[in-house]
């Protein structure tokens, strides 16, 4: 069984562009049009064009692709926003909202023509209601949190271990590290996923990170998983990607 998977976009649509490529690439070597490509989330924050990446995901949906786009951390805070910008998501710590400049809420409301300069935060998201069309809010508020295949289960940053993988919920989903990224064990089906940046993606045995920190100006990661057998899809082709024992 065929899947592909894309790490986390953050607004920059020419490398989302580059890894849609390499998996039309990838789909004509082997003739399969059909396999999903699911992407991990965080479509917003940071980079020049979350609005394109919206209008680029929503619009190739709708015209049919078979594509799966799951509901990152940055997502949610940018619907939250914009149903009330005083909301503070429970991930984030008490001194950040997400108009905090690490956080790239200003870009994304930059790449609507928001700007925000000597704004009040009442203003900033008046003007921001008026640009951001309510196509793009509705897309991301109704985004899946997990997507199961197989024996892979795609989420945006993880899974709390020790509960069953029906029963986790949107924060964890979309929010966390640890305990997970510490704990070995086989957590029912090997979690894919991205939200913590690497400098390359890595296969831990019971976990696939392929955030490569596109946040952060790196390249986005595709990957293609043959049932459990994950491979990077390069310009040269498919490169193993395997645990490390």
């Amino acid at each position: 069984m065929r899947t592909y998977a894309i790490g986390d976009i953050h607004g920059y649509i020419d490398e989302l562009r580059r890894a849609h490529r390499l998996i039309a690439e990838d789909r004509a070597r082997t003739g399969d049009w059909d396999a999903p490509v699911v992407h991990l989330g965080d479509l917003v924050d940071r980079g020049p064009d979350a609005a394109g990446v919206i209008d680029l995901l929503s619009e190739g949906i709708a015209a049919g692709e078979p594509w799966v786009v799951l509901k990152g951390n940055h997502d949610r805070m940018f619907v939250g926003f914009m149903e009330d910008p005083m909301r503070r998501d429970p991930g984030l710590s008490e001194r950040h909202t997400w108009l905090a400049p690490a956080l790239g809420g200003l870009d994304t409301l930059a790449s609507y023509g928001v700007g925000t300069e000597g704004r009040e935060v009442a203003q900033i998201q008046a003007d921001a209601l008026h640009r951001v069309p309510e196509a793009h809010r509705e897309f991301l508020k109704a985004l899946p949190t997990s997507y199961r295949r197989g024996d892979l289960m795609f989420v945006h940053a993880g899974v709390r271990p020790d509960v069953p993988l029906d029963a986790q919920v949107e924060d964890d989903l979309v929010w966390i590290r640890s305990p997970f990224l510490e704990d070995t064990r086989n957590h029912g089906a090997l979690i894919v996923h991205g939200h913590t940046a690497l400098d390359a993606a890595t296969h831990h045995g019971n976990r696939v990170n392929i955030d490569t920190g596109a946040g952060y100006g790196r390249p986005i990661t595709a990957a293609v998983f043959e049932d459990r057998d994950a491979y990077i899809l390069t310009d040269e082709g498919r490169v193993p990607l395997r645990p490390p024992y």
